[in-house]
């Protein structure tokens, strides 16, 4: 079977102490959104320590439009990719001729030609790389994306599949968006950029992260749980309080049923790479899945270092188990997203 061959992940130059954050969100949302002092609390509640930005603090209180800030996003998707790019490179002990495949994931920008195009030409690339731009999947697309990247390598043993995960959430801002969403998204998202490389069965496997299977679950008539909707403006962010009750109701249901295929069950599961959505999340995880002990320490300490970068932030969590390690035995990545949807990857380790 495929495996993955390294992650590597971005720390921006912006990184943004999250009481700064709040303190200028209170500033700019309170004179025309009045329960801006009732939710502020809302940026202590999340866990979250720092947050990844692109721009420093500054850059989001100036006027801008849409076209400006896709314009931003574009030069910073590609800048950074392909920083991510080589560092994935180096790490797989590979050279960046030997990239077969590159799948680009992203939900908060637009491109024609897409970044992957942009990155080939960049990077100078083979050029016969097949290339597969994902937009839409918003947080499930890193997991997503680490499915598609290993359906690849399946089928393809000789396949070095890049897997590059872009968002940048903070760009998304539309500052005469006083809405409750758009307040509590500031208390959240941040920027994230990541990659990982995966082989197929004809090369040499040094890490001992295999994959074995993936899942994917779009739930009946939950359209309006998570998404944008676009304006003349941007992009106006749209989810619910509803995130919790979703993963309370399915989750644990979902994944037995997808570890039974495989004649496993919960208590096989050693490593959990999941997609940290917000603490209420984390805490639903928690509860659905009554497993002992800290079992989302890395999930949790990503989010607290970062924020959630939608997409990217379950590939900021698969970096750090390939950097401190696996435990022996299986690991289930997983993450939610617009659909209202669910994405699993298994694999195993050792």
């Amino acid at each position: 079977m495929p495996f993955i061959a390294s992650a590597s992940k971005i720390d921006l130059p912006y990184k943004t102490d999250q009481q700064e954050a709040k303190k200028q969100a209170m500033d700019m949302f309170s004179v025309n959104f009045p329960e801006a002092k009732r939710l502020i609390f809302a940026f202590d509640n999340t866990e979250i320590k720092q947050r990844n930005f692109c721009q420093p603090l500054s850059y989001y209180r100036t006027p801008n439009t849409f076209e400006e800030r896709n314009s931003e996003y574009i030069r910073t998707s590609l800048a950074y990719s392909v920083q991510a790019i080589e560092e994935c490179v180096i790490k797989a002990g590979i050279n960046k001729d030997d990239i077969t495949d590159l799948i680009f994931v992203s939900t908060t920008g637009l491109s024609t030609p897409s970044l992957d195009a942009l990155i080939i030409n960049k990077m100078r690339l083979n050029p016969h790389v097949n290339r597969i731009p994902v937009f839409g999947l918003g947080c499930g697309g890193g997991v997503s994306g680490m499915a598609k990247a290993n359906t690849l390598a399946k089928a393809n043993p000789d396949a070095v599949v890049c897997l590059v995960a872009v968002e940048l959430c903070s760009l998304t801002l539309i500052k005469s968006d006083y809405s409750k969403s758009n307040f509590i998204g500031s208390s959240l998202f941040s920027d994230g950029i990541s990659a990982a490389i995966v082989k197929g069965d004809n090369h040499t496997n040094n890490t001992g992260v295999n994959y074995v299977a993936s899942s994917s679950k779009l739930y009946y008539d939950s359209l309006e749980v998570m998404g944008w909707e676009f304006q003349d403006t941007g992009f106006k962010v749209l989810f619910s309080k509803d995130i919790p009750t979703f993963i309370n109701e399915h989750i644990r249901e979902d994944i037995d049923q997808f570890l039974a295929k495989h004649q496993l069950q919960l208590s096989d599961i050693k490593n959990f790479v999941f997609h940290p959505g917000g603490k209420k999340v984390l805490d639903a995880y928690a509860g659905a899945l009554c497993v002992e002990g800290d079992f989302m320490k890395k999930t949790r300490e990503v989010m607290n270092d970062y924020g959630n970068m939608s997409s990217a932030t379950v590939l900021y969590v698969l970096e750090k188990f390939m950097t401190e390690g696996f435990e022996d035995g299986y690991a289930l990545m997983l993450a939610m997203g617009p659909g209202f949807s669910s994405e699993m990857v298994l694999l195993k380790c050792g």
